[in-house]
């Protein structure tokens, strides 16, 4: 099957990558489901329902509204070959600051909703013998040493996780899976309808303070990542014969990604002696 004959399916599709993504797809003349908060903004942008489109207003959140937009596309298109959970947003506060609900709506857009999606697409892709999961995180789930970003980069670092088991869960069934770690890509993540900044900040922390300072006044509408070109490298790696499962977007998120190699592997040499000493003796 080629490309163009293939369905996808496209959380968070109203704005940066997805938006970017569902054009270049549907310019290629794939089958697409968008899925957003709510449906006038993907008409408005994307256009109306056609022969290749299905725009699809989800509450990521509600279980039972993934569950029907999946059988949504089932029923239009006959299969799904592949999902690119790519809705998120961005949380900024100290882990102190941070209030439980605060943290747990983060986790609640970031990780659940994901699995949401793959709970009830997967069935699918096992009957058909195939299919390719995106699951887009960030270089934050990665090399995650960003004061006031801990809350947002832990979401990342468990959709890591959680996309390194399913590579191998479903690799017997001729299932792909592939981790999008994106660096500063210019969209609207640093704007205010995109990025929340908890509502308790505490002063003393002023690496926090100072590193929000610098997303929001140098880098907002700055940022290197094009997200044109990234739609184009996640088209061209769902085409490759072997795709990778760990993908790095952008010469910022290459270079701290060699940073946290080199780090750790100082780590594990520094103390391999004594970590290797705390087995029982052969």
């Amino acid at each position: 099957m080629s490309q163009n004959e293939k369905t996808w399916f496209v959380t968070g599709a109203s704005k940066g990558i997805g938006l970017s993504l569902v054009r270049k797809l549907l310019d290629g003349g794939a089958n697409v489901v968008a899925t957003s908060r709510t449906l006038a903004s993907l008409v408005d942008l994307i256009g109306p329902a056609s022969d290749t489109f299905l725009p699809v207003q989800v509450d990521l959140a509600d279980e039972r509204s993934v569950q029907a937009s999946i059988a949504q596309a089932i029923s239009r298109f006959g299969r799904i070959d592949a999902v690119v959970n790519n809705a998120g947003y961005g949380l900024q506060g100290t882990i102190e600051g941070i209030s439980d609900e605060e943290l747990r709506r983060n986790f609640e857009v970031n990780v659940f909703a994901p699995a949401h999606v793959l709970r009830h697409v997967l069935p699918h892709m096992r009957r058909q013998r195939g299919g390719h999961v995106f699951n887009v995180g960030s270089i934050a789930g990665f090399q995650g040493g960003y004061a006031g970003w801990g809350i947002y980069a832990a979401t990342k670092f468990a959709l890591a996780g959680l996309t390194e088991a399913l590579a191998a869960e479903v690799a017997e069934f001729g299932i792909k899976a592939t981790l999008v770690y994106p660096g500063p890509v210019r969209t609207e993540f640093l704007s205010s309808g995109s990025l929340v900044i908890a509502q308790h900040n505490i002063r003393e922390y002023t690496a926090a303070q100072a590193l929000l300072d610098v997303h929001l006044d140098e880098m907002a509408g700055k940022q290197a990542g094009d997200p044109d070109k990234l739609a184009s490298m996640i088209v061209q790696a769902a085409g490759a014969f072997e795709p990778p499962l760990h993908l790095f977007a952008g010469k910022i998120a290459n270079g701290l990604a060699l940073q946290k190699l080199a780090a750790v592997e100082r780590d594990l040499a520094t103390w391999r002696e004594i970590s290797d000493a705390t087995d029982y003796p052969d």
